[in-house]
């Protein structure tokens, strides 16, 4: 029998709660599912939280990914209260992969999230060019560059300790060949204005203004000219790695842009009184 952790899963930070909204986070490129850490005090107390889970090991392509996503959602939605809101919230490289899942399976989800996305890595010819040196760097410096890149990656200034620990964790958890593979998904990953036009649900696109990484700003506002119900909320001062900054409060975000369903402002409103 397969070891579970050998498998694309959901990780449940919380223990679960089936009458709640489903709110399903898709990670970055280290594909762990723990760097939505801090903010999941704060969510758990509205949301069924569940984070998506890459194997380090897994070199999956696009249509994989896409699919085994839709089948954990599938499942959690169906084991859940009928009718429950789904929010798909995808950061960086989970931001790519949300945007295919919605395409590919629009039924599915009712909000649309998209943090920093790596749509935008096409734009940036430097990262680009680093992606394909990082499958020639010997084996023995491939550990320093992941170092090296923290700063890059992270306003670590906004971040607290355990969190910047975690962060590094999470980056040096995934092999160099897996680094090299999920580089290559990015660069190939290909969206065009039509299919972005045909994204209905109510979508957020979060850009952090001092994104060292990628142009995360531009981005946001190509995506949120073609996509139709979709705003875009600017983090003036926060780095690529937002979620994990101290000053960040995704909930207090959706809740300030009226993004919350009906359903879950009156699920708010009953577990008040």
């Amino acid at each position: 029998m397969a070891n579970a952790n050998n498998k694309v899963r959901f990780l449940t930070p919380k223990p679960p709660k089936p009458e709640r909204p489903l709110f399903v986070f898709l990670p970055g490129m280290d594909g762990g599912g723990l760097l939505l850490r801090s903010q999941i005090p704060k969510l758990a107390n509205h949301f069924d939280i569940r984070c998506l889970a890459i194997p380090a090991d897994d070199m999956a392509s696009w249509e994989v990914l896409v699919s085994e996503t839709i089948a954990l959602i599938e499942a959690e939605k169906q084991a859940g209260k009928p009718k429950r809101p789904v929010y798909l919230c995808g950061e960086s490289f989970g931001g790519c992969l949300a945007m295919k899942t919605v395409l590919e399976a629009p039924q599915l989800c009712d909000r649309l999230i998209l943090v920093n996305p790596a749509s935008s890595f096409r734009q940036q010819p430097w990262v680009q060019w680093g992606s394909y040196l990082t499958q020639w760097l010997p084996t023995n410096l491939y550990p320093l560059s992941v170092i090296g890149l923290l700063p890059i990656l992270a306003s670590l200034g906004k971040i607290g300790r355990d969190d910047r620990r975690a962060l590094l964790e999470a980056m040096q958890a995934v092999p160099q060949n897996t680094s090299v593979w999920r580089l290559a998904l990015v660069r190939s990953f290909n969206v065009d204005e039509n299919q972005l036009r045909g994204i209905k649900q109510p979508t957020l696109v979060i850009a952090s203004g001092a994104d060292r990484l990628l142009p995360s700003v531009v981005e946001a506002k190509l995506l949120v000219k073609v996509i139709p119900k979709a705003e875009m909320v600017l983090l003036a001062n926060s780095g690529h790695a937002c979620l994990l900054e101290t000053d960040v409060d995704l909930y207090g975000i959706m809740q300030a842009r009226n993004f919350l369903t009906k359903y879950e402002e009156n699920l708010s409103l009953v577990s008040s009184h």
